[in-house]
């Protein structure tokens, strides 16, 4: 008897097994950018200023100015050409007329005296021509008076690293009388700087000094500004401290006419000279 053959049955083929590969690189996640930091509000600005005193006298002609964190501006002009006025309305010292002025970011055109006093204690540092120290008080008493008067704490550290940069520690046990002129006015600058402020206004610091003091007040005011990142506008009839400026504003007849940058000394007093005989 012949065996049966059997035929294979046919089935479906199943489902293919999934091909195992080694990962790849997982691709980087996309995400929105976030929000840009602010940026920080100037030192100084004025937006169109004006000053005009009693009998119609314009002491500043519609004059905008922006002063950023970390500069060093001159402002020069001949005489009556607008700078100390500048500087008086800048600083809160003075109101303007029209237009607005901000410190720091506060617009103080409308702060009442005693709130501009207050803003000026701690965010405005003065340099002035005579020092202004008070001759009974030794150089570290002139240095941390300002804060005293506000009620603040001195820090320290920070008063420490000022005397040292200025060049007055051996000194400050002295009073103004026992200095020479130019260390009363480095002492006169650590106190303008013993509350950090956001801006320094040095009016004509060098202009009581002989010429080896004055090169080197202006050496330690460029000093702070590229070792600390203070801001210093610079108020001056001299071409050689202006030259020590990152820019310089030229003003006459109460407006600001040219702006130059980094320039030379007789380049500054060739464009005054223009301005004097115009």
């Amino acid at each position: 008897m012949t065996p049966r053959q059997v035929t294979p049955r046919l089935t479906a083929p199943g489902p293919t097994a999934p091909r195992l590969t080694a990962p790849g690189p997982t691709a980087p996640r996309l995400t929105a950018p976030g929000p840009t930091p602010p940026r920080p509000a100037p030192a100084v600005a004025l937006h169109h200023v004006t000053k005009t005193y009693a009998g119609g006298v314009t002491a500043l002609d519609d004059v905008s100015l922006t002063v950023q964190r970390g500069e060093l501006v001159a402002v020069m002009g001949p005489s009556g050409s607008g700078k100390s006025t500048l500087m008086h309305c800048a600083a809160g010292l003075d109101s303007p007329t029209t237009g607005r002025t901000f410190i720091d970011g506060t617009e103080i055109t409308q702060l009442s005296e005693t709130r501009r006093t207050e803003l000026r204690r701690g965010t405005v540092g003065f340099v002035f021509q005579a020092y202004n120290l008070v001759a009974s008080l030794s150089v570290a008493d002139n240095i941390t008076l300002p804060l005293r008067l506000a009620g603040q704490v001195p820090d320290r550290d920070w008063i420490r690293m000022l005397v040292d940069r200025v060049g007055l520690g051996d000194r400050l046990s002295h009073r103004p009388a026992e200095l020479s002129g130019g260390q009363q006015q480095r002492a006169a600058i650590a106190r303008a700087l013993a509350a950090r402020p956001a801006v320094v206004f040095a009016d004509e610091p060098t202009g009581a000094l002989d010429l080896a003091s004055a090169r080197e007040v202006l050496g330690l005011l460029r000093d702070l500004v590229d070792g600390l990142g203070q801001t210093v506008v610079l108020v001056t009839h001299d071409p050689n401290a202006a030259a020590r400026a990152d820019r310089v504003e030229i003003m006459t007849d109460g407006r600001i006419v040219d702006t130059l940058v980094a320039p030379t000394a007789a380049a500054l007093a060739h464009r005054v000279t223009l301005l004097e005989v115009a």
